[in-house]
């Protein structure tokens, strides 16, 4: 999942768009839009438009603020806590509508354009978190909070993360504190924009792509080999140059790279793409190294400011986790149970390659996909590309949102009245089982130059109610990087990619079926490593036959999977679990590594050594000269999970234990699927554990995810 920029600026975490301000003038970021739902009028929009609506929001929500510290009347949770949650809406329309179409599009001049104003709105929420007066207010409030009969749970639960946030984002700081604080976060920002730029900018980079011919092309299925010869095209269409028809584009773009690497026989152009891969961001226009090294040492500092060793401990301390100690037993928990299997797979694998490859062959990380995926098949008579004919784009859609239905009752209509920011955009009318409207879902499936990596949900607009129980309605985006058809071609998805589909689902459900009364503890407003159960939850659905059954069928004849091709699918799905959990551990122990810190990181720090040391306890292959992950990194250095990657482990714990008991009542049984529910529409309107606890009746143990994964 993706958050907003508004989540890389601590301040504006907490506001929310429900003041009834009056804005005139045409710019519907500013007056709001006339338009179905209030959605924005995507095509009518410039970069200006965003600049103004965002200077504009900042000067409103300025005002707002001034009217809630000028009040004589005292402090009180309607007249201070609320009206700052509901304060903002300007600047929240428009921010979110930037930063959400600079990183789905990759415009240029939107990229310059949120680069500008960061600083200003880094600015802006420093000014609203240290702004005295606003903070001894809300203090008041939270003070009293427990003598105040007239507050339900959910505004006790407001009241005190409102004043954490605040603390949090240095309020109790004083004199040149208070100023180093503001300043530091200012560098943090424009530092974090920096980096998801230069990461996006390298992704396009011309250098970083492999031009070849047919006959490079061994060991690629032909649907694969269809799409290289599409990007070809493109791009030589777009750069003005002859196409001949006889060359293939492979980018290190996922859909792109991926299947390069698990197909390709060529092991040469495996390692050279995997180089390319590897080393984006270490050099040149768009190096990331210095940048990275800046970002980790100004969170440090950030740290000690506020009385903390390293950022982790700060950073965790609103989270379920709650301390670097708890993490690290945490993530070493795992290492002890996974280590074994994990050199076991290897092996495994490496010793199959020796049969043909002679007693010699060492397994490197560019052979991984390759051979594994040989074994796979070996063992399991499973490939990869066998499911691919059953996974057609709109039969999946009905599929993956047919989840839902069957789960929660609820239905998805395809609309044409809600304009959308590119033409391969959908949006969908989200309904309950009992016909009231939830939301709008926009899904954005293809890859196209420019695009950010991977996949993501993020929002336009989250979900609220106002005092008298009127809902804003969510709304909520995911948007994915599959290849587009070629020519009349069906598009046709891998497991991988559906499960991927699936993930971003869980978290646009967790959007949409919203129930909060104030934003700021709305949808997914929630501790990091909680917010990754209900998406990960949803990927254990995926090799359910009774699930699978009811849209899965083959794109040219119509039948369902074969029982033994799923019964193939399912043996395979636990194989690599070890090498995949101790991929992510890597990953979890680098961002921690960065994250506790505790003396300032040297302009002169070998990254490639940081990361190799970092990574040791975990590591899985030899490290690569010139191949880091670091740079290229942005969870941690741009993307709201510093010091907080291991919530994907973390979750997953949550998720193999939620799903256990559907598989005890029954996959589709609707009273586990109303309590799942219920955790869905909460937010973080409740302590996480507390919810967990209220649906499973326990806390949730590791023994679960060792079953899924063979290993108990």
């Amino acid at each position: 999942m993706r958050k907003t920029i508004i989540n890389s600026l601590a301040a504006l975490t907490i506001m929310t768009v429900a003041t009834n301000i009056e804005c005139a003038g045409a710019n519907p970021l500013i007056s709001g839009s006339d338009a179905p739902y209030g959605t924005m009028p995507f095509t009518k929009l410039t970069a200006s438009d965003y600049e103004q609506g965002i200077l504009e929001g900042m000067k409103i929500q300025n005002q707002e603020i001034e009217a809630i510290c000028n009040q004589r009347s005292v402090p009180t949770f309607e007249n201070t806590i609320v009206a700052l949650d509901r304060s903002g809406r300007v600047l929240n329309r428009s921010v979110m509508a930037l930063s959400n179409l600079e990183h789905a599009t990759g415009d240029t001049t939107l990229m310059n354009t949120l680069t500008k104003l960061t600083p200003a709105m880094s600015d802006h929420s420093a000014n609203i978190m240290l702004n005295e007066r606003l903070f001894d207010r809300i203090k008041q409030v939270y003070d009293l909070r427990d003598k105040d009969t007239s507050l339900n749970d959910e505004d006790r639960r407001l009241i005190e993360k409102t004043y954490r946030s605040f603390v949090h984002s240095g309020a109790n700081l004083k004199g040149d504190d208070r100023d180093k604080f503001r300043r530091l976060n200012a560098e943090l920002s424009d530092l974090n924009v920096r980096f998801s730029q230069n990461v996006t900018n390298a992704m396009k980079d011309t250098a970083r792509r492999m031009w070849l011919k047919a006959d490079d092309l061994t060991g690629i299925p032909e649907s694969i080999k269809s799409a290289y010869r599409a990007a070809a095209a493109e791009a030589l269409a777009d750069e003005g140059k002859p196409d001949d028809g006889s060359l293939y584009l492979v980018t290190i773009f996922r859909p792109s790279l991926g299947p390069f690497m698990m197909y390709s026989d060529r092991r040469d152009l495996r390692e050279k793409l995997y180089k390319l891969n590897a080393s984006t961001n270490m050099s040149g226009e768009f190096n990331n190294m210095q940048i990275l090294k800046d970002i980790a040492n100004i969170r440090l500092e950030i740290a000690r400011l506020m009385g903390r060793k390293n950022f982790a401990e700060y950073q965790l301390e609103e989270t379920m986790a709650g301390d670097p100690a708890t993490v690290m037993s945490f993530l070493g928990d795992l290492r002890e149970a996974y280590t074994e299997p994990m050199r076991k797979e290897v092996n495994e694998i490496q010793e199959f390659a020796r049969r043909t490859q002679g007693a010699d062959f060492t397994l490197m990380p560019w052979d991984y996909s390759y051979w594994s995926d040989k074994l796979k098949n070996e063992r399991y008579a499973f490939n990869d590309e066998d499911l691919r004919p059953y996974f057609e784009l709109n039969r999946t859609i009905d599929g993956v949102f047919g989840l839902a239905t069957k789960l929660y009752g609820y239905k998805f209509k395809e609309i044409s009245n809600v304009e959308k920011y590119h033409q391969d955009v959908r949006v969908y009318e989200v309904y309950k089982k009992d016909g009231e409207l939830l939301g709008l879902l926009y899904a954005d499936f293809f890859y196209r130059a420019g695009k950010a990596p991977g996949a993501w949900m993020t929002e336009f607009r989250a979900e609220s109610k106002d005092d008298e129980g009127r809902k804003t309605l969510p709304l909520i985006s995911i948007v994915c990087n599959f290849s587009k058809p070629v020519g009349n071609d069906p598009v046709l998805l891998t497991a991988d990619e559906v499960e991927t589909f699936l993930h971003e689902f869980g978290h646009a459900l967790h959007g949409l079926s919203s129930e909060a009364k104030y934003e700021s503890l709305s949808g997914t407003n929630v501790d990091h490593d909680f917010v990754e159960l209900f998406s990960q939850f949803n990927e254990n659905f995926l090799t359910r036959k009774e699930y699978l059954d009811g849209f899965a069928r083959h794109y040219k004849t119509g039948k369902k999977i074969p029982a033994d091709l799923l019964d193939r699918f399912v043996k395979s799905a636990q194989y690599g679990a070890a090498y995949s959990t101790m991929r992510q551990l890597g990953f979890g122990y680098l961002d921690m590594a960065y994250h506790t810190i505790e003396e300032p990181l040297r302009a002169s720090l070998d990254i490639e050594a940081f990361e190799s040391e970092a990574q040791k306890p975990v590591r899985v292959f030899e490290p690569v000269e010139g191949c880091v992950i670091s740079p290229a990194f942005g969870h941690i250095f741009s993307g709201g999970y510093a010091a907080g990657y291991y919530g994907y482990k973390w979750a997953e714990e949550l998720d193999a234990d939620a799903f256990k008991a559907f598989k005890e009542n029954g996959i589709f049984d609707q009273k586990t699927a109303g309590k799942f529910l219920k955790m869905l529409q909460a937010g973080d309107t409740k302590d996480p554990m507390e919810l967990y606890i209220e649906f499973r009746g326990k806390k949730p143990t590791v023994d679960a995810l060792l079953e899924r994964d063979g290993l108990k």
